[in-house]
């Protein structure tokens, strides 16, 4: 196999990727439409989903962990004669599964959008729970009420945001793409982020500071029904 079909692999790895934390978006909103109505305490229906979510988390480490280690040893026989390909695949298979021995499955737990995914159900049970949404269509009109005191623009694209992320240190939101692409950028120039919200004093933005927020992206979703209706 040629380094440039290992590329195209790894493309297509990652697109897989991408359409399973997709996929984990859509568990978290049916997870959380069963929160709103039902106790999740004795709810086994969450209990499954949460479960589903682990097992797209542990899919989407491996596949980091896999790409990764493909990269290193690719980079490490690109200078070398061609018979090094030979043994490349042994290599990667070997490095690979030492990594992945090395991993405990609690901290699948720590994994950003299986985190989102407890945190949602959490506010979506509690909110259940005082009455301000019993249900999805009661849920609708009371965005549609409060959406004028809700901010659903990226402060960096000044559009609706897709992917809400919250700063844990200041409490923005920012569309998730825009804001790691301004960190990267950041990053590249030897500079540090600072929160793109104007009179912020948030200096350094990390990526390990956002949090996805799953609850504001359904209520722009939510939003974006009400408006298509109208």
């Amino acid at each position: 196999m040629s380094l440039s079909a290992i590329t195209a692999t790894l493309s297509s790895l990652k697109s897989c990727q991408g359409d399973i934390q997709t996929g984990m978006d859509i568990v978290t909103d049916v997870a959380m439409d069963l929160a709103e109505a039902q106790d999740i305490e004795v709810n086994p229906d969450i209990k499954e989903l949460e479960a589903m979510m682990l097992e797209c988390a542990k899919l989407d480490r491996e596949i980091n962990y896999f790409v990764d280690v493909v990269q290193q040893v690719t980079s490490e026989v690109a200078t070398q004669q061609s018979e090094a390909m030979f043994g490349l695949s042994a290599k990667v298979r070997e490095q690979f599964t030492e990594r992945i021995a090395r991993l405990s499955d609690a901290e699948l737990h720590n994994h950003q959008k299986v985190a989102a995914f407890k945190e949602s159900i959490k506010n979506s049970f509690n909110q259940a729970n005082q009455g301000s949404a019993d249900n999805l269509e009661e849920l609708d009109e009371d965005i549609a009420v409060t959406q004028s005191q809700s901010n659903f623009t990226c402060p960096l694209t000044q559009v609706e945001m897709e992917n809400p992320v919250k700063n844990k240190k200041c409490n923005h939101h920012y569309d998730e793409k825009a804001i790691l692409g301004l960190i990267r950028t950041r990053h590249g120039q030897k500079k540090k982020c600072r929160c793109p919200v104007v009179g912020c004093g948030n200096t350094d933005v990390k990526e390990s500071d956002l949090i996805l927020d799953q609850m504001l992206r359904r209520k722009i979703q939510i939003q974006k029904r009400n408006s298509n209706r109208t």
